[in-house]
């Protein structure tokens, strides 16, 4: 029988670290419930963890285990216990030391899937990993309250958690070499005028002049040890200024179609993408804005509540949408100030005559002027007329512009991390 004893010292914060030892040793598992949970899951719920089963053959452990049986004649090196041609007696068969295959133990049971919880916060960030606002630019500060704090030296005053040691250490030698200077060579002097009158022998005089001299270098010790090893002006701090931190300025526009061909699956379909984006904005970047539109015939801006769970409903006209947009973004959002997003989704129905407008305001007023522009397309029927237009402006702009087809809330997820994947050199602000 063999013992393996670890003696590794246990850190502070181990289960912590087994914690996230596993979750990346079954990322792969992980993702893929969580892609699962995307489609089956209530807009409510969205946001929520998740219970993660691990298949029983994903759970495998290394084990220690006695090989193949058989004549073997290897002395391993680092042995010292055995030399070649002892006889070492062969393991029992049975429970706990026989070759059989299978997962059962002697009581006849066996092993089950593993499942476990992730939180939160663990459910997003993987729901989000590697995923990014395209050709984000900062362009202005976003508002006065954004700084960093920089390193501008030392000063004379400041909080005891910044003092600068090394300085306030060099500052305190240098007032002690300087007040100590004139009273050090002094007594080099009183030491040597000592040295030589106990050469000179003794008499009445030598031994006045030695007890005068005895008097002065117990007077110039006293003033050396006087002064301090370390005052209160010697401090030195760290000095940090306030910087304003240049910050992107974003908008992220949410157009909606909510018209009579919207069948109600559809309509989920569109919500679940936009409640994806929306709390993907909300988990990666702290200052950023969004404007809800909802269109049929006519367009409206309105508030997070009733973009997703009004049921207002009408004819469709496209271009009303895009139009407000475009009114939007001249009133309050300044394109060299602003980064401007779009993301649209639709069944791609539209009156024929309505697609031109929705061309020349596209053209006119928001591709030229935005840094990325998704359009999804959902329903399982063919193409419809805002696809092929949209194909068209694709090729004009296809820096900024990126359109996806979507049949069912199954390919929600895949399509979103496509169209929001980050691409080298992209950070997270």
């Amino acid at each position: 029988m063999a013992y393996i004893v670890d003696r590794r010292l246990n850190s502070k914060n181990k289960s912590l670290v087994n914690r996230e030892r596993f979750l990346k040793r079954y990322q792969k598992q992980i993702r893929r419930a969580v892609s699962d949970a995307v489609s089956r899951r209530n807009i409510t719920d969205m946001e929520q963890g998740e219970s993660i089963t691990i298949p029983k053959r994903d759970i495998s452990e290394p084990v220690f285990r006695h090989g193949e049986g058989g004549k073997r004649n290897i002395v391993h090196t680092g042995n010292k216990e055995f030399v070649e041609g002892d006889r070492i007696q062969r393991p029992p068969g049975g429970a706990g030391g026989g070759s059989g295959s299978g997962q059962a133990s002697a009581n006849g049971e066996g092993m089950e899937d593993f499942v476990f919880q992730i939180s939160q916060e663990e459910f997003l960030e993987y729901l989000f990993e590697d995923l990014a606002l395209p050709n984000m630019v900062k362009r202005q500060l976003l508002s006065t309250d954004s700084f960093e704090h920089h390193r501008a030296g030392v000063s004379e005053v400041g909080n005891p958690a910044q003092i600068n040691i090394v300085r306030s250490m060099r500052s305190a030698q240098g007032r002690r070499i300087a007040l100590r200077g004139k009273e050090r060579r002094r007594r080099r002097e009183v030491l040597a005028a000592l040295e030589a009158l106990e050469q000179a022998g003794d008499s009445p005089e030598t031994e006045a002049q030695r007890l005068l001299l005895k008097a002065e270098l117990t007077h110039l010790n006293v003033k050396i040890h006087a002064i301090p090893w370390l005052d209160d002006f010697d401090l030195k701090y760290n000095l940090k200024v306030k910087v304003p931190k240049p910050s992107p300025k974003a908008v992220m526009f949410c157009v909606m179609d909510v018209s009579g061909s919207m069948t109600q699956d559809i309509k989920d379909t569109a919500k679940r993408f936009f409640f994806l984006l929306y709390l993907f904005l909300k988990k990666n970047y702290e200052k950023i804005e969004v404007v809800f539109i909802r269109h049929h015939t006519q367009a409206q801006e309105v508030d997070e509540n009733t973009f997703f769970y009004a049921r207002e409903t009408g004819g469709t006209v496209v271009s009303s949408a895009l139009n407000l947009m475009g009114d939007i973004i001249e009133e309050r959002y300044s394109p060299s100030q602003w980064n401007i997003y779009v993301a649209q989704a639709s069944d791609g129905d539209n009156w024929h005559e309505d697609n031109q407008r929705c061309h020349d305001a596209l053209i006119s007023n928001i591709l030229p002027f935005v840094q990325y522009y998704t359009y999804i397309e959902i329903g399982d029927r063919d193409p419809q007329g805002l696809w092929h237009l949209y194909e068209h402006l694709q090729r004009d702009f296809m820096d900024r512009f990126a359109i996806q087809r979507v049949r069912n809330n199954a390919e929600i997820y895949p399509v979103f991390r496509e169209l929001f994947k980050r691409h080298t050199g992209e950070e997270l602000d």
